[in-house]
């Protein structure tokens, strides 16, 4: 299995995780509309933060079920946390905070989001 790794833009929050990227997700809702993210999602035992844990900020709206995470000095948010519908802890990774991933190869998903 290959390691990613990735951070927000000024580097203050660096992450790594373990997964093959494939298809990326773009949802609707109305948080990820205005980031702009493609997502991956993986177990949360497989995102490991590497370095500004402490500095991280914290998002929720709605259903206050997913914390949307960012750096509070450049903005990014390089992931989030959350459970799936099993109950099973997640994260969901925004590739576009990825080192080396070629965007414009992925192939993306559309998830409704809005609907939810």
């Amino acid at each position: 299995m290959m390691s990613h790794h990735g951070s927000c833009h000024c580097g203050a929050v660096t992450f790594e995780f373990d997964g093959e990227i494939g298809d990326a997700v773009a949802c609707n809702c109305s948080i990820c509309r205005r980031k702009g993210s493609l997502l991956m999602f993986v177990p949360r035992d497989a995102l490991r933060i590497t370095a500004g844990e402490d500095r991280l900020a914290d998002y929720t709206f709605h259903r206050h079920s997913i914390h949307h995470r960012f750096c509070p000095t450049c903005g990014i948010h390089p992931f989030g946390e959350g459970t799936d519908p099993k109950g099973n802890a997640m994260a969901v990774v925004n590739l576009r905070c990825v080192d080396g991933v070629d965007l414009d190869a992925l192939k993306v998903l559309a998830f409704d989001g809005l609907s939810l």
